[in-house]
């Protein structure tokens, strides 16, 4: 069974042809993220023209590379939410023109449940239930994937999303954006303990909290600075960027793989998955893989490539959510918000 899935939920906006939600036909992404870097970060406005400019070529480009045509799809996936909603309408909006011209099923997919079908296209054996850490610029969760259809959050962050901070520190110190691989890359110069930071517990809860962590770094780089500035010298002979970028990327791994590990062995799950854009940094993947061989745990990966946003995580996520019967009428409407777990109308 072929799907045909489309992602625009961001930056990127994306066209793909998966083949029983496992095997990847085509997969074709037109990023404006180069537009975007010399803003410090995404400009909804901006993301939004630019997916109106190329939804319909990389569409076409997807289901060529295919070797397809429209008509031998079974569905249209589209990400129906959360995301910019600019950008989500103008995905949405083609889905549903394609549905409506050609009789083929709309069925509408969350993104975070796509980041985690990513694992499915490069994992042919893994199946739910499993424990899945999910780490983006908006979202830092754990997830109990009880079934293809079904999840329920075991913790989340209570301010920043992991992603978000390393897109805010690397822009203070001078890396720009897209901060998560550029802080990744310098970190590997640098020393992790050169700083001192804050790892947020709470008592009650294994949920997240990285604005503290983040207000604390910023206070070390403007003190560096005013004494760089005193001494007539520069902030990097005081403080170098890499030990910053590795100082706080280890704080920030390091807090979400010690929750994963304590959820783990409360729900007594034996399969982790590692999900989102964040899940493409060297050091978390490196702990995981300490924290699953310490534990006799199984750990998937998503391949770096499906990492960030794409169109085929959310064909794999759509053919399951077709099987399970999950459909869209012509009335569908985006939501830049929305809980994972809940009915898209709720």
């Amino acid at each position: 069974m072929l799907i045909l899935g489309i992602e625009s939920s961001c930056d990127e906006c994306c066209a793909a042809v998966i083949e029983d939600g496992r095997h990847i036909r085509s997969n074709g992404i037109r990023s404006s993220a180069a537009i975007h870097e010399k803003y410090g970060g995404v400009v909804p406005e901006i993301a939004s023209r630019e997916h109106l400019l190329a939804v319909v070529p990389v569409i076409e480009e997807a289901l060529n590379a295919a070797q397809c045509q429209l008509s031998d799809v079974e569905a249209i996936a589209v990400t129906a939410g959360p995301g910019l909603i600019g950008s989500l309408l103008v995905g949405v909006s083609a889905a549903k023109a394609l549905a409506a011209a050609s009789g083929k099923a709309l069925v509408p997919v969350h993104h975070l449940a796509g980041h985690v079908a990513a694992n499915y296209l490069a994992h042919p054996e893994l199946k739910p239930p499993f424990l899945a850490l999910l780490c983006s610029g908006a979202h830092s969760h754990i997830i109990h994937v009880k079934t293809y259809t079904e999840y329920c959050i075991l913790a989340r962050t209570r301010d920043d999303a992991a992603g978000e901070a390393f897109d805010k520190i690397a822009r203070e110190i001078g890396l720009g954006y897209p901060g998560g691989p550029k802080i990744d890359r310098v970190s590997k110069t640098g020393q992790p303990d050169a700083l001192d930071l804050p790892r947020t517990h709470f008592k009650d809860s294994l949920d997240f909290s990285f604005s503290g962590l983040k207000t604390a770094v910023l206070n070390k780089v403007h003190q560096a600075e005013q004494q760089a500035r005193r001494e007539g010298r520069q902030r990097e002979d005081i403080l170098s960027t890499a030990d910053i970028a590795a100082s706080f990327q280890e704080a920030v791994c390091r807090v979400l793989i010690d929750h994963l590990g304590q959820i783990a062995e409360q729900c007594e799950e034996k399969q982790i998955v590692l999900a989102g854009g964040v899940s493409a940094n060297s050091r978390l993947r490196e702990l995981a893989g300490q924290l699953c061989k310490e534990k006799k745990l199984e750990l998937y990966l998503p391949p770096i490539e499906l990492c960030t946003d794409n169109a085929a995580m959310i064909g794999a996520q759509g053919y399951y959510e077709y099987l399970a019967g999950t459909r869209a009428d012509l009335r569908l409407n985006p939501r830049s918000q929305w809980e994972l777990g809940t009915a898209l109308l709720s």
